[in-house]
């Protein structure tokens, strides 16, 4: 299991932070994981998916949000490239897209340019399958409340800040995966 070095290289406390991000990401992968099993007509690498599950997050150790125990300096929306950047130095681009791709539902150029934010310029959208089980099972736990499980119609919800086209393809996965 490739996740286990990684994190904890990157992590090598045994701390609050790395305590979140396991919780987290296991979450994560556990529904990963159930989607994969239970919907074998997609495809998915089930080993692929968990270790993605397992990394997505891997960068928010460089950003700032010290609600969640991250004492970076970047802006919290850029742990998904930083990510990317750490794995791409490990030697693993394609888990380095599942970082890069996870955000909302995906982050488009337009999106960038539309809202100012500090991302290169690019489209951050789910593209694989495996990418898009990883973005979907990722929005029903929040690090802000670990304890806690959205429900889809929750899920839902707190994305319509991001804009009826982020709901949408939420909605489309729900449709594919539960």
């Amino acid at each position: 299991m490739i996740y286990k070095d990684i994190i904890d290289k990157y992590y090598p406390q045994n701390d609050e932070l790395k305590q979140l991000l396991l919780k987290h990401s296991s979450d994560v992968a556990e529904k990963a994981i159930d989607i994969v099993r239970r919907h074998p007509e997609l495809g998915a690498d089930a080993q692929f998916v968990h270790e993605a599950a397992m990394l997505h997050d891997i960068g928010i150790c460089r950003t700032d949000a010290p609600s969640i125990h991250c004492h970076g300096t970047d802006p919290y929306i850029l742990h998904g490239i930083n990510g990317g950047r750490m794995l791409r130095n490990e030697g693993l681009p394609e888990l380095a897209r599942v970082c890069e791709r996870h955000t909302g539902t995906g982050i488009t150029r337009q999106q960038i340019i539309d809202r100012n934010l500090p991302l290169p310029p690019g489209d951050y959208c789910p593209e694989t399958i495996e990418e898009q089980i990883v973005c979907y099972a990722d929005k029903f736990f929040s690090k802000s409340h670990p304890e806690r499980r959205r429900t889809v119609e929750q899920t839902a919800k707190s994305l319509e800040k991001f804009g009826p086209s982020t709901v949408a393809r939420f909605m489309q996965w729900a449709e594919m995966f539960e």
